[in-house]
């Protein structure tokens, strides 16, 4: 999963990559700048540290987050290095949109501290670098329409119905993640990468002294940013990537003294995998146990491909167990004796925390 930190400048998003990653890319002062950092994250997931402990395996390995910090610019400018940028945020499987609430006088900021109006700038700017590729699509297919048979047309009058209701979403305003699509539209527009059609997860930075109103921060913003496929929740940046740079020891110390339940790395990766609809099944044995993403309401063959494609085209049934069955009965022959241990086909819904032991031919 890759996912995208935007927001303007001073807003802490390069904060937020630092605290997520435990990483130490540059706060900068004037908030601008045309590098892009990436980290990968490794998934904090319980479920492995304790199939680690039963299977004692060769290695472990979690599933993996890419997060990519994004410069704080306005997407509106003609310089080349943006648009390059923005390209690249068109790749991303979701957006970390981070809007500023703390007040702090040695950051500066443009005008009073809004974390609603700076959604609504990013926003916009989300809403017009669609704008300019739904326009540019319907150019194109205008152009085309007259150059068609009449009997042939009826394809591209479609598409051009559809673009013309984007545009009219666009201009009122609305992300096209809030527009009716079908299954078979958003296959068929999958290749413009539409930036207001990813999921969304806001996250408001607040100032320590502002947590304890968390909640409230939390409801003026998605009061005012009520769309499909967009969550909203609030941390301190600035906190938590003090405490990521922590040993553990001492960032539970920390934790404690300052009422912090859980590290922004776990909080935000589950919002995440919530918002883009991903689960993991589980993989464990002697060699490797591991941690499996794929998209809920995946069937086991599409599991079984997520190992290798060969797993795929050649599958025959899935020995499957779930987690917390494995971990009552306390061993796999203990599960299978119980009957927990089940022969699942092609058709098998594939759930999270499933432990998967996949049956193909050559």
């Amino acid at each position: 999963m890759r996912l995208g930190i935007i927001g303007l400048p001073q807003s802490g998003k390069t904060s937020l990559f630092n605290a997520l990653t435990g990483g130490e890319a540059p706060v900068t002062a004037g908030g601008h700048g045309q590098e892009t950092h990436v980290a990968v994250v490794k998934v904090p997931d319980v479920r492995l540290d304790r199939l680690t402990e039963m299977f004692t395996p060769k290695k472990t390995t979690p599933a993996e987050v890419h997060y990519l910090d994004f410069p704080s610019v306005g997407f509106g400018a003609k310089d080349r290095a943006e648009v390059a940028w923005v390209g690249q945020l068109r790749t991303v499987d979701a957006l970390v949109v981070v809007v500023r609430a703390f007040e702090d006088e040695s950051v500066p900021s443009d005008g009073p501290v809004d974390p609603v109006a700076s959604l609504e700038k990013v926003h916009l700017d989300l809403v017009v670098a669609d704008l300019a590729v739904v326009e540019r699509r319907r150019t194109r297919l205008e152009s085309d329409l007259k150059k068609t048979r009449t009997a042939d047309r009826g394809p591209i009058e479609a598409e051009i119905a559809l673009f013309e209701g984007f545009q009219n979403a666009l201009e009122a305003g609305t992300p096209l993640r809030a527009v009716d699509l079908s299954e078979d539209q958003l296959r068929d527009i999958r290749g413009f990468q539409f930036l207001t059609l990813k999921p969304t997860l806001v996250v408001v930075n607040l100032g320590e002294a502002q947590l304890g109103d968390s909640a409230a921060h939390e409801s003026r913003v998605r009061e005012a940013h009520a769309y499909p496929k967009t969550l909203v929740a609030s941390l301190s940046a600035k906190l938590e990537m003090e405490l990521a740079q922590l040993d553990e020891a001492d960032a539970t110390t920390f934790m404690v003294d300052l009422g912090v339940t859980e590290l922004a790395a776990g909080k935000i990766i589950r919002q995440s995998y919530d918002l883009t609809g991903l689960i993991s099944f589980l993989t464990s044995g002697e060699d490797e146990v591991r941690a499996w993403p794929i998209s809920r309401g995946d069937k086991a063959p599409a599991a079984a491909g997520a190992i290798h494609s060969d797993l795929e085209k050649g599958f025959i049934r899935a020995e499957v167990v779930a987690y917390d069955d494995l971990m009552a009965a306390g061993s796999m022959a203990e599960a299978r004796k119980r009957g927990h241990l089940r022969q699942e086909g092609r058709n098998y819904v594939v759930l999270d925390g499933d432990i998967l032991n996949i049956l193909f031919s050559r």
